[in-house]
């Protein structure tokens, strides 16, 4: 069967360059038909013969905003609430010890699952002393971002959690947004969104942080992509603060500057803080 599009390996090659270039995002060779399937939609929204000519158009001054819908097309947002259930614990401890407002940094925000998941575990952890925190929630994909900051999810979406979470939390959709639930306002508040690609050469965070959640994210990059990301996080966390990673990354493997300080869970290694990278 022939495809609708022609992708010759060229075409391929040269995708896979950008990727890497302006996501960080290292493609394999067998993420062909991935590529193939998310970037031929926009190749025909567009109307085009081709990917060559859809390259040669994000290669062209004229094409900066739709480098950022080629970003999109190509992240993978696989979410959930409370996701690697086994780090919440760790994070209401952590907000139990300090004495100070939590300053919590967000760096794979997606749908909007995880920041509102960090959010939930404050409130239960301290109760009214959450309002204080500030978690920021960023995303290089600017459609999910949209879709967070909406705090509006399907029902099936928060039908794991328990019912008192549901309640205290979410405010169920009716009539014509029947099936849908919406963050509420105090939830909602705790948390600001922006957009971040973690390549930039300066991000926008500039206090300490007492946790940073990058959690599979590490996986799409190449290993000295990984190794430079984890050395700028390090002044970013303050002495007793704790990087939380995706179930299939180490750190510790990766950087010597952190630790294993539980499940997927890092320190600051000894004689490493204050390091700038």
């Amino acid at each position: 069967m022939t495809a609708e599009f022609p992708l010759t390996e060229r075409d391929f090659a040269r995708i896979r360059a950008l990727i890497l270039r302006h996501a960080g995002i290292a493609l394999g060779s067998h993420k062909r038909e991935m590529v193939y399937g998310r970037v031929s939609r926009r190749l025909r929204q567009l109307g085009l013969p081709d990917f060559s000519t859809y390259v040669d158009l994000l290669e062209s001054h004229e094409g900066s905003r739709e480098c950022q819908l080629f970003i999109n097309s190509l992240t993978t947002n696989l979410t959930s609430f409370f996701r690697e259930e086994h780090h919440f614990p760790v994070l209401a401890r952590l907000a139990q010890a300090s004495r100070q407002p939590l300053a919590i940094w967000c760096a794979a925000a997606s749908t909007g699952e995880e920041p509102y998941s960090i959010a939930m575990t404050l409130f239960e952890a301290i109760g009214e002393r959450a309002a204080a925190a500030r978690i920021v929630a960023t995303d290089i994909d600017t459609d999910v971002l949209a879709k967070a900051e909406s705090g509006i999810f399907r029902q099936e979406r928060v039908s794991a959690l328990a019912p008192e979470r549901l309640k205290r939390f979410f405010s169920r959709g009716v009539g014509a947004n029947a099936g849908y639930v919406k963050v509420r306002p105090e939830l909602r508040a705790l948390v600001r969104f922006e957009r971040l690609n973690l390549l930039d050469a300066s991000w926008p965070l500039k206090e300490p942080q007492d946790a940073i959640f990058c959690r599979n994210v590490m996986i799409y990059f190449d290993k000295p992509t990984q190794k430079r990301v984890l050395e700028r996080f390090v002044p970013l966390l303050k002495p007793h603060g704790l990087l939380f990673a995706g179930h299939s990354e180490n750190a510790s493997l990766v950087s010597p500057c952190f630790r294993s300080a539980g499940q997927t869970v890092y320190s600051v290694a000894p004689g490493r803080a204050g390091v700038r990278a």
